[in-house]
């Protein structure tokens, strides 16, 4: 095209240019000296559309699904009519302007794929391949909750900045956020029982999980965020206590919102509550007797650890040392102003003994329970002389951590000797000089008193009374 700028210049001026002291026509573009046909016919043939030039693409980095608008800029685009990558023809190619056209990406393998623009003056190569990557979900977390919806969720994976929605089963979530090119998070909708694909909307494409989040048939409380929707095999070893978690249509796992204290759910059940079975080197007392049957009617949910120091001083990432010290009444008003409860003393030691019968709950070592006072060390915090964090030791067959041990805890009740006669839901006697307090403390030794056991019981002083060694933990209705 410069030529024929060039040339026609020189046709129209017929300038002549001396130089070395011959004259040269610059229109004579054979050489023949002369200006005539024979140049004429040379400027024809090179009459036409200029070939399109790239400056640019944008981005020149997408999934291999397709669907990545990128952006073309450069000069003689007006007449694109095809754009490739990979030799496969893009979709939705629309001239902007001369300079700018867009156009959407075919799937590709991964790797680079070239770039080509075909317009009226042929085809042009982008200097710069396009890149296909591999966008993918690695992790979904939860990936199960609730029909209802309402579950919070982290997408984490490869290639994900900028995503732009996330639907489960079809349907928009909320409170999306792409928070990096790792990780997007969002709220799931209502969805039907069963596994459901989840869909992640970015820039570079969708990319899909199939069946990635399964809605389950389990209702969260509405004071609660949910942690895990149905109980974990790997701490509810017993299949029956997880059918009986599962069967109350409650969340196992949750959060208070408010206060964050964690809870577990304690399902219905009966139990012989009492001293059955003494440890080894004891026998029964006379305050964990008589043993008598008793029915939980309903489920409840239970602190998963004793409130600690921090979260009773209403900080939500405190101190982890147990809360002691507080009375009785004290520690009411704190569960009251927030919704909770004590746990009444039947609710503790069902919850504690988590389906054994034994003065020692489950542990790693002994899923039964035990009366061994070797397998203490493992389950309880005692014989030492100051209270201890929350959750080093292990938890019983319900998850729940530090029932024996570390610091007594508070119940309901007023303390009593035990009914004969089968009960339904105690609550104890309707008065009394003082409250009952479970499980024993730091400062206790196994072999004495029966204190550090699943039947552990006693009382100190008034409801206005504190000890250093007695704290409490939360329980709430669903």
């Amino acid at each position: 095209m410069k030529n024929l700028i060039r040339a026609v210049a020189g046709m129209l001026a017929l300038t002549v240019a001396m130089e070395a002291g011959a004259q040269t026509c610059r229109s004579d573009l054979n050489g023949d000296g002369a200006v005539n046909g024979a140049d004429l016919g040379i400027l024809l043939a090179d009459w036409g559309f200029c070939p399109a030039t790239i400056d640019s693409v944008t981005p020149l980095q997408g999934g291999t699904q397709g669907g990545t608008v990128i952006s073309i800029t450069g000069t003689g685009l007006a007449t694109t009519s095809s754009v490739k990558v990979g030799g496969v023809a893009c979709t939705n190619v629309n001239v902007l302007t001369p300079t700018l056209v867009r156009a959407t990406t075919p799937p590709g393998a991964v790797g680079e794929a070239s770039i080509a623009v075909t317009t009226a003056g042929g085809t042009t190569l982008a200097s710069t391949p396009f890149n296909y990557v591999q966008q993918q979900i690695t992790s979904i977390v939860p990936n199960s909750g609730p029909y209802a919806g309402g579950t919070p969720i982290v997408i984490t994976g490869q290639f994900l900045a900028g995503a732009t929605s996330v639907t489960i089963g079809g349907v928009p979530c909320t409170n999306v956020g792409a928070v990096s090119a790792t990780q997007v998070t969002a709220v799931t909708p209502a969805g039907s029982v069963g596994a459901v694909d989840v869909v992640v909307n970015c820039p570079k494409g969708a990319v899909t999980v199939t069946g990635g989040f399964t809605y389950l048939n389990y209702i969260v409380p509405s004071w609660a965020t949910l942690i895990e929707a149905a109980p974990d095999p790997a701490i509810v070893t017993d299949p029956g206590l997880r059918a009986a978690i599962a069967a109350t249509g409650y969340a196992w796992r949750i959060r208070d919102t408010a206060t964050q204290i964690e809870m577990l759910l304690v399902p219905p059940g009966s139990f012989q509550m009492g001293c059955s079975q003494a440890p080894a080197d004891q026998q029964c007392f006379s305050f964990q007797l008589p043993v008598h049957d008793v029915a939980i009617t309903r489920a409840f949910y239970l602190g998963r650890y004793e409130v600690t120091a921090g979260q009773y001083a209403g900080q939500t990432d405190g101190s982890r040392l147990a809360a002691a010290s507080m009375t009785w009444n004290s520690a009411k008003t704190f569960l009251e102003a927030r919704g909770m409860r004590f746990p009444t003393e039947a609710e503790w030691e069902f919850a504690c003994k988590a389906g054994t019968s034994t003065p020692y709950h489950s542990g790693p070592g002994f899923p039964q329970g035990s009366t061994d006072p070797n397998d203490v060390s493992q389950i309880a915090w005692c014989c030492i002389n100051e209270v201890q964090e929350v959750g080093q030791k292990a938890g019983n067959a319900l998850g729940f951590h530090d029932m024996i041990g570390n610091v007594w805890e508070h119940v309901g009740d007023f303390f009593a000797t035990y009914p004969s006669t089968p009960q339904v839901d105690p609550t104890g006697p309707a008065s009394g000089s003082s409250k009952v307090h479970r499980g024993g403390s730091f400062g206790d030794s196994t072999g004495t008193n029966g204190y550090i056991s699943s039947t552990g019981r006693s009382y100190f002083g008034t409801a206005d009374d504190a000890a250093v060694n007695v704290g409490f933990r939360v329980a709430r209705n669903p």
